[in-house]
């Protein structure tokens, strides 16, 4: 039986971490409107939710969830998860509670933990937290994943001919930080290589501010023997503050032998300044 878990409404693919048992996989796709299979999914909106409410009050925002079948009545569940990003950019997620700046146990759903949507039905949900007066002053922010889950499976074809069990999820991102502090963006690049063997450079840099930083790697190479200028494909990335990243920029394919010079410039959004780095090396 194979259960088809439909795109999350990120830019960057789940890392789920769950316990696999013989004759069941699960997927993560990436879809915006989640269409899997027999035109059976969930479309929700917004993808990610962002609070700031002080410490002791409670905050309210609001979640669309959408059947988007024109056929299937859904049965859907609400969890709570939490999420993170690892070094390659990619989300993680973890049982609730087991990040040091999860606020999934703040969070709470005034529908209720399960609902029915009729076939192409919207139904508002209404996303509740409640801030504890005293916060970890390490944590500048705190996140968590909402997750709408269909608990009736429905039987479907898969290419191969096979009948399988077919269901959706979709994930939202939820974000807190305290209200009143100064929004600082600030990203440093800690190291550039060439790796030959790989035919790419990496680039390492962290995330030093205290908010959800993302932004855009831009890479210029410069043959020092020809003076042609190659213009490598843009690089988005997401960070939360304190992560460490590491991002490979592959080199054109046919790259001409001989002497370079890389730029990075990486544009994050701050009014103030840009980071950039750059990289001699031969390719042979």
């Amino acid at each position: 039986m194979v259960w088809g878990c439909c795109g999350l409404g990120l830019q960057h693919p789940f890392i789920l971490k769950t316990a696999m048992k013989t004759g069941f996989l699960i997927l993560s796709l990436l879809c915006g409107t989640l269409l899997c299979y027999s035109q059976t999914g969930i479309s929700v909106s917004p993808p990610r939710v962002y609070f700031e409410v002080r410490p002791g009050q409670t905050g309210t925002e609001k979640v669309s969830v959408t059947n988007v079948s024109k056929t299937t009545v859904l049965d859907l569940a609400i969890s709570l998860a939490d999420w993170a990003y690892n070094e390659n950019g990619d989300n993680l997620v973890l049982p609730a509670d087991s990040l040091p700046n999860s606020f999934a146990k703040w969070v709470t759903v005034s529908e209720g933990s399960y609902f029915s949507l009729k076939p192409g039905e919207t139904r508002d949900l209404t996303v509740n937290i409640a801030v504890p007066a005293a916060l970890n002053p390490e944590s500048p922010v705190y996140t968590a994943l909402l997750f709408v889950t269909q608990m009736n499976p429905l039987d479907d074809i898969n290419a191969q001919g096979s009948k399988i069990k077919v269901s959706v999820r979709s994930g939202i991102k939820l974000y807190y930080r305290p209200p009143g502090l100064a929004k600082v963006k600030k990203i440093e690049i800690t190291n550039l290589k060439f790796d030959p063997a790989a035919g790419n450079m990496i680039l390492t840099f962290q995330s030093l501010g205290n908010i959800w930083t993302d932004g855009v790697i831009y890479t210029d190479l410069l043959n020092t023997g020809t003076g042609k200028s190659i213009k490598i494909e843009e690089t988005a990335f997401l960070t939360l503050p304190g992560d460490k990243r590491v991002v490979k920029i592959p080199l054109p394919k046919n790259l001409a032998k001989g002497n370079y010079t890389a730029t990075i410039m990486m544009d994050f959004g701050s009014d103030s300044e840009m980071e950039a780095a750059e990289l001699k090396f031969t390719y042979e």
